[in-house]
């Protein structure tokens, strides 16, 4: 341990609310950066690349990634280096878990939720999944409903909420 208390932000909101873009600001400030799907697009690329995972073996894959990542973030941690992890934290498990991983460690935890409406979500979608690159994922309607029903929204929970404009 360098003797330095990193700090770990937790990005936490739906796809199109602007995680990531958030995330590479702190980038620039000079944090860590540990994203799912970046890794994801390096093993296997993008879907219309050729490479097709059916539904569980793509979920593996993010799962042997996540525990991937999850040791990254002790390893950086106790080398004194502030992380932005670019997840979803789409449930309060998942967002205790990682706040417990990294107090246990000594370091603190900021967890950023960005807000938007849908309107401004399934623009965004629509613009991104046009674009090449690690974070154009497609979401399509029926998996946007899906995440919309199954977000639980951070209250309470130590969050700094930033509501982004609409349109």
């Amino acid at each position: 341990m360098t003797g330095r208390t990193s700090t770990v932000v937790l990005m936490c909101g739906l796809p199109g609310a602007g995680k990531t873009t958030y995330a590479l600001g702190l980038v620039r400030r000079g944090y860590a950066r540990l994203s799912i799907d970046e890794e994801v697009w390096q093993r296997i690329g993008r879907r219309d690349a050729g490479v097709v995972l059916t539904e569980e073996a793509f979920d593996r894959l993010k799962e042997e990634i996540r525990r991937e990542q999850r040791q990254e973030l002790v390893e950086l941690m106790r080398a004194g280096h502030d992380v932005v992890v670019d997840y979803s934290f789409w449930s309060r498990a998942a967002r205790d878990d990682y706040k417990a991983l990294v107090e246990s460690h000594g370091c603190r935890w900021e967890l950023v939720h960005l807000k938007a409406d849908r309107a401004t979500l399934e623009r965004r979608l629509d613009i991104r999944s046009r674009r090449p690159g690690a974070n154009a994922v497609t979401v399509t309607p029926g998996l946007f409903d899906r995440y919309l029903t199954g977000f639980e929204e951070p209250q309470g929970e130590g969050e700094q909420v930033l509501v982004q404009p609409q349109g």
